[in-house]
């Protein structure tokens, strides 16, 4: 395996994503960490994030917005999607693990993980609507 050279642009992207609870988008990151490294360009962020995936230090949350949101918690978890405003939140405390076991019920493969998404309205977009 190849080892990769420390670069602070890196760790700042890597830290941002550590303490948030957002999912942002790479442009999103790309204005939070150039407000320590004005000169770090869009490229650099998206090269930075693309290895950060590879390595599996974070997520890459593919949603069907046309955008990427990245996510800095790596254990397995389960995300809901926004059909309204496309804000990804993570859903706490939800347990699926059974499923593998029930999926491969029928199915002579090995199944070793899965990746589930759950869509609907978000609690803003709920509030927004009812207020109109």
């Amino acid at each position: 395996m190849q080892t990769t050279k420390y670069s602070r642009q890196r760790e700042s992207i890597k830290d941002y994503l550590a303490h948030t609870k957002e999912h942002p988008t790479a442009d999103t990151i790309y204005m939070k960490v150039r407000e320590t490294y004005p000169n770090i360009s869009l490229g650099t962020v998206y090269r930075n994030l693309n290895l950060l995936v590879e390595q599996g230090e974070v997520l890459k949350i593919s949603c069907g917005d046309g955008s990427d949101h990245f996510d800095g918690t790596t254990k397995p978890h389960y995300h809901f999607i926004c059909t309204t405003c496309n804000k990804v939140m993570d859903l706490p405390a939800l347990s699926l693990d059974h499923i593998d076991t029930l999926a491969g019920a029928n199915f002579a493969g090995k199944i070793e993980g899965h990746t589930a998404f759950f869509y609907g309205s978000c609690p803003e977009c709920i509030t927004k609507t009812s207020n109109s």
